[in-house]
């Protein structure tokens, strides 16, 4: 059995270059979408939990108390774009595009701006806003792990994984 095997912490891959967390402190590229919480530039008691569905490119946009966005009429809010910025900052323009399954111009290196173009020019229509309470308790639960002290101690609910046997 290899280290990697035996030990306990999951390999957290690193961001493609590092990122500000205050304009977008939660993305994630999860459930079929790329989707987030991205702050407010008006109101520092508001975020908006944005999403843009891979393949159709719906969008949704709201708040965290589940008001429409404002800017998200007819196609990709402020918000939105920030979230596909923020995205390929975490994960990488490749890796993004992938997902999202967009088909960059040949020839073209991808950016957040050719994915964000490419979708928006196939005049996506709004998306479902269910996900949102999802992706925002994503983000609490998220909020909370950071306020945990290191340990290398287990965490009383991680307890569902089965106990390991040591090999002699």
């Amino acid at each position: 059995m290899s280290d990697r095997e035996r030990s306990s912490t999951a390999r957290v891959t690193a961001p493609a270059r590092p990122r500000k967390l205050a304009k977008v402190p939660f993305v994630e590229l999860a459930d079929g979408r790329l989707q987030g919480v991205v702050s407010s530039g008006s109101d520092v008691e508001r975020v908006y939990v944005s999403s843009v569905t891979a393949g159709t490119y719906a969008y949704a946009c709201s708040t965290n108390n589940n008001r429409p966005c404002g800017g998200a009429r007819g196609g990709f809010c402020n918000h939105i774009r920030a979230l596909i910025g923020e995205a390929v900052l975490q994960y990488g323009a490749d890796r993004v595009g992938r997902y999202l399954r967009v088909d960059a111009t040949a020839g073209e290196e991808p950016s957040a701006q050719t994915i964000t173009d490419v979708m928006s020019g196939t005049r996506p229509a709004q998306g479902d806003t269910q996900a949102a309470a999802l992706v925002f308790s994503r983000f609490l639960r998220h909020l909370a792990y950071l306020e945990l002290a290191p340990t290398t101690a287990p965490l009383p609910e991680m307890q569902w994984f089965p106990p390991t046997r040591a090999v002699a």
